[in-house]
Parts: structure tokens; sequence; C-alpha cells
């Protein structure tokens, strides 16, 4: 019997010393992750800056104080107010000009309209460039948008294609007929759902839904010539059905934060799903475009090179007739690759 008590006693010291265990390995548990995450991090900078210098260059403007380790002054703007509001009151505080830190962003603050048109005017190549982010990256085509690349030779000859070749008041005035024809196939549509009432039976008609649709048809077919149904658009599983929600879903996440523009470091991470929901996205619709584009390659070949014959341009033949790859070999983009990242940069442009 002793020998029983002393072996139960025993058995429950020895539990309780394995759950005490337990506890204090899970008490440590978020220091562990704290302390690899620091060990990470000297680790990228030490692989990325080897050779950095141990001088700090003072940056020459105000910076508000609580700054934290990391994120910087992220956390002064997710109060309430709007980003606008809070931006404005460090400018009472700070002065027209004051720099913030966004993560590793070094960010400089400019709400005086004096001083935004000297940005914009005396040093606009300065300003000109924009910074690397995830939504150029995933969706811009590696940023061969020329909305998200930065500035350089490639910006510079892209944009000139398409002040010159895409939205010239010459090429805008030739593409008036294809606005006229969305219009009166859109009057067209509309007029059955009119004549079939009758005074006691009204029907609803969905307005707001078909002007959607005259917009997007309308940029489809100064795009890439095509236009689409009613019906079409109905389809859930339709090819445009398809194309139209995977560009809303670009525009939504060309609007959300993203850690790793922040702190680029921690794009594995992907705390919100953002990246992974911006390459499946990417996914959708190069799959669409790399369609259409491939249909007006395969009607440039037949044309024997030439599509200016009995074939209305749109704004990607303009570009298969403009570019070339040897153009773009500097860039380090395929001649594919630039006409798709346009396009969709268009598309946006004219929902705007």
């Amino acid at each position: 019997m002793p020998m029983r008590v002393t072996y139960y006693i025993h058995q429950h010291i020895n539990t309780i010393s394995n759950n005490k265990a337990m506890d204090f390995s899970s008490a440590f548990q978020p220091i562990i992750a704290f302390v690899a995450l620091l060990l990470l991090r000297a680790l990228y900078k030490i692989a990325g800056h080897p050779k950095q210098s141990k001088k700090k260059t003072k940056f020459p403007f105000p910076e508000p104080s609580g700054a934290l380790p990391f994120i910087g002054h992220l956390h002064l703007l997710g109060a309430k107010k709007p980003v606008a509001r809070i931006l404005g009151a460090m400018a009472d505080k700070y002065g027209p000009i004051f720099s913030l830190r966004l993560g590793q962003q070094r960010t400089l603050i400019v709400s005086n309209w004096e001083m935004v048109k000297e940005c914009f005017t005396t040093n606009d190549r300065i300003f000109a460039t924009r910074p690397g982010i995830a939504v150029g990256k995933y969706i811009g085509y590696n940023s061969a948008s020329f909305a998200l690349s930065p500035y350089g030779q490639y910006w510079r000859d892209i944009r000139k294609m398409a002040t010159l070749e895409l939205f010239s008041a010459h090429r805008l005035e030739h593409l008036k007929r294809v606005r006229v024809l969305e219009v009166d196939s859109f009057i067209k549509e509309l007029f059955p759902l009119c004549t079939t009432s009758t005074k006691s039976e009204a029907v609803v008609v969905p307005l707001s839904e078909m002007l959607e649709h005259l917009t997007f048809n309308l940029n489809l077919r100064l795009i890439v010539g095509k236009r689409f149904s009613q019906h079409m658009f109905e389809e859930k599983d339709s090819e445009v059905s398809r194309f139209k929600n995977a560009i809303k879903q670009a525009l939504y996440l060309s609007g959300v934060f993203v850690w790793s523009d922040a702190i680029p470091w921690l794009e594995w991470l992907d705390i919100h799903g953002h990246v992974r929901s911006m390459k499946k996205t990417s996914k959708e619709i190069d799959a669409v475009l790399s369609k259409w584009l491939e249909e007006h390659k395969e009607r440039k070949r037949a044309c024997c090179g030439s599509i200016d014959v009995g074939v209305e341009r749109d704004l990607m033949d303009v570009m298969l007739s403009t570019l070339s790859d040897e153009d773009l070999k500097s860039a380090g983009f395929s001649l594919d690759t630039v006409i798709k990242a346009t396009s969709l940069e268009q598309r946006a442009q004219l929902s705007r």
C-alpha cells in the first residue's frame, strides 16, 4: 500500500511538472517568435547592405515624434479620423512640409499649394518616379504598366507613345464613331424593355447596371475592338463576366494597404492575404488579355502584316504596329508584356 501511494504521488508530481513545462514553453512562444523576427531582420540588413555606412544622414524636414521600430509612424494613421484630417493636423503643428516614416519608406508630406506646384513643375523629374509596390509587381506586370513604373527611359518612351498614338486629338476624333455606335447599341437594347410594358404592368429597368455595361463595352471597343451583349454580361462563367470581375478586384486591390509596401522584408508573411489575391487576379486578367492579343496577332498575320486595310484599328492594333521587341529589349520586357500592361492601364484610365 505505501508503495502504491508513493507511485501515485510520484506520477502526480511528474504530471504537474509536465504541465508547468508546457505552460512555461507556451508563455515564451511569443517572445521566441519576436526574437527570431529580430534575428531575421538583422540578417536581412547584413545580407542586403553589407557595406552600408554607419553614418546616418539627417533628414532636413521636421518629423513627428512617436515613431516605432519597423512600422515607423504607421500607427499614427490608424485612427478613426480620415488620413487627410490627420495629415492636416500634423501640418498645422509641424509646418507645410514634413516627413513621415511609413515602415521603412521615408515619405515627404507637402500641404501647401505653392510647394506642390513647385514639385510638379520645377522639380517634376525628381518626383516623377514611383516606388515599387505589390500591385505594380503582381497586377501591373512587374511595373511594365507606365502608371506604376519608375521614372526612366522606358517610362518616357511608353508615355510618349501613349500621348502621341493612343490619346492624341486625332486618335480620339477617329474613335468618335465607336462611341456613337456604342450609345446607339445601348438605346437599341433599352428600347425593347420599354415597348413590352403595358399600362397595367410596369417593367423594372436596371439602368445603373446597363450603364456600367455600356461604359465597359465602350472601353473594350476602344482598346481591343470587342463588345459583348447584355446576355453575356449576365452569364457568370462568360469571358467578359470573368474579366469584368477581375478588373473590379484589381481596382480594389490597388487601394488596399499591403505590409510589404512599407516593410519589404515582410512580403513572405502576407498578413491579410492581399498578395495571394493579387496573384490570383493577375492570372485571370492575363488569361483573357493573352487570348485577345493572340487574336490581334492572327488578324495581323492574315492581313500580311498590315491591319490598316478594311479593319478598324483599336489601341492594341496601334501598339502592335508601333512597338517592337528591339525597342523594349533594354527595359527587360517582352512586346506581349508591354502591350498587355498598357492595355490594362488604358482600361483603368478610361474608367476614371
